[in-house]
């Protein structure tokens, strides 16, 4: 028997948003961290900080796991900023359209 708490686990990791991802690095974070380029980090808009992302690249099919520690991106159209080390693994530069899921916190 599948309970409220199962169910809201399953609606917490179903795909939360389809749109395009930037790639960003360097300064200091909104949580305060400093942005480094090799971490699989990213910024979000609304997501809190420590939430653990898969991000699909709809055109590749590969997946990676980061961890919001930014806010952003502020550009239209765009619902991830991820870390080049990020994009790489996505096997994408510039821009990418992807699909969020939130599999976790830390």
């Amino acid at each position: 028997m599948v309970g409220l708490t199962g169910a809201a686990d399953a609606a917490h990791n179903a795909a939360i948003l389809s749109g395009v991802a930037s790639i960003y690095s360097g300064g200091r974070t909104a949580n305060g961290e400093t942005a480094r380029a090799g971490g699989l980090t990213a910024a979000h808009r609304s997501l809190p900080f420590g939430t653990l992302v898969m991000v699909t690249n709809r055109h590749s099919g590969r997946s990676v796991v980061v961890r919001v520690n930014d806010r952003g991106p502020f550009v239209r159209g765009r619902v991830i900023d991820v870390t080049p080390a990020a994009a790489r693994a996505l096997d994408f530069s510039g821009l990418t359209p992807v699909t969020l899921s939130v599999v976790g916190r830390t």
